[in-house]
């Protein structure tokens, strides 16, 4: 468990975290809290290198996902810096990256009644 205590303040530097592999080949992340290995709420810094991919998985408790860098993109299109994207629970995709990118995302918290969709796509 890391940082999920959410009554205590956390600040973290990201640029002092080393980048950690993920399951997928050419992702890794910078943790910033995750109450389980590879399951559970997580927050995190992602980052995709060119051509990575993950394969087709799905969210239980849903997804939020801000492109901080690059281009982040599904089979529902393609999405650029400032792009905002609120997956429901239950919600699957296969995310890629062609040129690589860099993302803010939070994991496994939403209620399983709350299957609202949004892309916010910026600049």
């Amino acid at each position: 468990m890391l940082n999920v205590d959410f009554s205590k303040q956390v600040t973290i530097d990201t640029n002092q975290l080393s980048w950690i592999s993920s399951p997928a080949v050419g992702v890794s992340r910078k943790p910033l809290a995750r109450a389980e290995a590879e399951k559970g709420h997580a927050t995190s810094i992602v980052r995709y290198e060119a051509g990575a991919f993950f394969k087709t998985h799905f969210h239980p408790l849903g997804e939020e996902i801000l492109v901080l860098e690059g281009t982040f993109s599904d089979e529902n299109g393609d999405y650029g810096v400032g792009t905002y994207l609120r997956n429901p629970p239950g919600s699957s995709h296969a995310p890629f990256s062609r040129e690589g990118c860099v993302l803010f995302v939070k994991l496994h918290q939403f209620s399983e009644t709350d299957t609202t969709h949004a892309n916010r796509h910026g600049k």
